[in-house]
């Protein structure tokens, strides 16, 4: 059983490598404006290649049916596999070892390993949800947190191995197309369902990997912004991610020697070191299973015991109804979850596709430490939703939760409007960042909740297909505005290029907090209960 129960550490384990490296459209911001130099491309344009990542995304839902006829592992080959393709000829072509794509070639290829990017989060959260029923939202929380660190690990990656500032849009390429591709095939073999049988208490587990998961985070902004960003070498910082990604290997490293352990002395019940008494202990080993026989009520008590809060987590697989893809869009439920969906979590990934070209109008040329700020943020509120879960019981209601997080957003665009030194624009941005983590962590056991765990794999990525539309319209609004009000050569420098753009964006979000409130009071019975 300790061996089974390594391999259910071990799938979460590798559910957090690949979750980290597989935000590749999260260093957009990093070197948007480079790209937009060596493509010669205007806002608009540029604003669209932002999109076509995101339009991956409408295609998710294949990659939610592909994991219920085919094995995990070739749908997560798949993925990695289109991120090759998409990021991969992008790069050749940069590097001019192609010189055939046009603009249009890019923008599909962009959408491409945007898709890839859906396969791969399919896996990882079927295997969260299996794995770990009775905690899910712990596991998806924890797991999908550092889906918002991918930025800040690339950021790292591509300061080691590029001194050329001018090299390093091509270089982000080669990283977004290989390193998905290389930990996909390193994790396959134990991304997978497993099957422990009766489910055991894995709290130590998790608060085990709760802090790991904190402490990755504070170190991943202290490097990026406080003393360690100018005292220690790009090669320190990814030593020091590589140490933070590889320390979750405890728990399963100690479940399984505990296994073994247990196995050696004989013990076939599944109970802690210390429970065996003094008195045990001067038992003879070949009497140990008759003593074992005789104190079996006072074992089962204990066992009974032990997994009381897993019975009652039983509790917690509930759902509103489970129903398909059909009949869920039929739901005025599904209609307020999306235009809360799209005027929330998708309005903060606009505004974070979009940053490098909001600091540069601002002034501000630090952007890949504005982006590793928004990332680390972004990390931390994905990580939120996971600390309550393991710190309170009963059930957290998602669509108050998402009402929470996106009043200060909305407060957040007002005063990037309104005030244009640099304070508000990092106090904003982490804001944002912060509250878009949360909304997008809590939306995955918010859609099991509303509409069953059945389903979910198609259900959910058509949750998230809000995303490219509201790319397509929020972001096209703020390129129009930013061309606007520019030179007439394709930049625009000062606060009125996205002054109107946040005066919109803040009264969408504002109306989002709204319906996330009506939904609220539509579902409280069922979170009451």
């Amino acid at each position: 059983m300790r061996r089974g129960t390594a391999l259910q550490w071990l799938s979460l384990v590798g559910v957090i490598w690949l979750q980290s490296f597989n935000g590749t459209n999260s260093n957009f911001p990093a070197y948007s404006s480079q790209l937009k130099q060596l493509l010669s491309l205007s806002q608009l344009q540029l604003n669209n290649l932002a999109l076509a990542s995101d339009a991956g995304k409408l295609f998710g839902w294949f990659a939610g049916i592909a994991a219920i006829y085919l094995p995990l592992w070739l749908v997560l080959l798949i993925g990695s596999t289109l991120g090759l393709i998409g990021y991969g000829l992008q790069y050749l072509f940069l590097t001019h070892y192609i010189t055939f794509l046009s603009y249009w070639h890019i923008f599909f290829l962009t959408v491409l390993a945007g898709n890839g990017i859906c396969w791969i989060n399919t896996v990882c959260y079927l295997v969260a949800i299996h794995n770990f029923p009775y905690h899910r939202q712990a596991a998806v929380g924890l797991t999908t947190s550092y889906l918002g660190l991918s930025a800040v690990i690339y950021t790292a990656a591509v300061g080691a191995f590029s001194t050329k500032p001018s090299k390093r849009a091509e270089v982000y390429m080669l990283f977004n197309a290989l390193i998905p591709l290389i930990v996909s095939v390193i994790t396959a073999p134990f991304v997978r369902y497993i099957d422990t049988g009766k489910p055991k208490k894995v709290e130590h587990g998790f608060f085990v990997v709760l802090m790991i998961t904190i402490a990755t985070g504070i170190y991943a902004v202290a490097s990026s912004l406080g003393p360690l960003s100018s005292m220690s070498s790009p090669w320190f910082k990814v030593v020091g991610v590589t140490i933070c990604l590889t320390a979750p290997l405890l728990i399963p490293m100690g479940e399984f020697c505990f296994g073994l352990l247990e196995e050696k002395c004989c013990i076939n019940r599944e109970r802690r070191v210390c429970d065996v008494t003094t008195d045990a202990d001067e038992v003879e080993l070949e009497d140990v299973e008759n003593w074992l026989k005789d104190q079996d009520n006072d074992v089962e008590n204990w066992v009974k015991d032990q997994d009381s809060d897993v019975v009652e987590g039983k509790e917690e697989i509930r759902a509103i109804e489970n129903i398909g893809a059909k009949l869920m869009m039929k739901r005025l439920n599904f209609w307020l979850y999306f235009f809360i969906y799209i005027t929330g979590a998708t309005l903060g990934l606009v505004y974070l596709n979009n940053l490098g070209q909001i600091a540069e109008s601002r002034g501000y040329l630090k952007t890949s430490s504005l982006v590793s700020l928004a990332s680390a943020m972004t990390f931390f509120g994905r990580l939120l939703p996971s600390i309550l879960d393991y710190a309170y019981s009963s059930m957290v209601p998602g669509p108050a939760s998402i009402l929470v997080s996106m009043v200060p957003m909305a407060a957040s665009f007002f005063l990037l409007m309104i005030n244009g030194s640099n304070l508000s624009l990092h106090v904003s941005t982490a804001i944002i960042g912060f509250s878009t983590g949360i909304i997008t962590a809590i939306s995955v056991s918010t859609t099991t909740e509303l509409f069953g765990p059945k389903h979910f794999g198609v259900n959910h990525n058509i949750v998230v297909a809000n995303i490219p539309l509201g790319s397509f319209l929020f972001g096209g609004l703020a390129a129009i505005l930013y061309h606007k009000n520019g030179d007439g050569h394709g930049k625009c420098l000062g606060l009125q290029c996205y002054s109107t753009t946040f005066v919109v964006w803040g009264s969408l979000c504002s109306l989002g907090a709204f319906l996330a409130l009506v939904l609220h009071f539509r579902t409280r019975k069922f979170y009451l209960h």
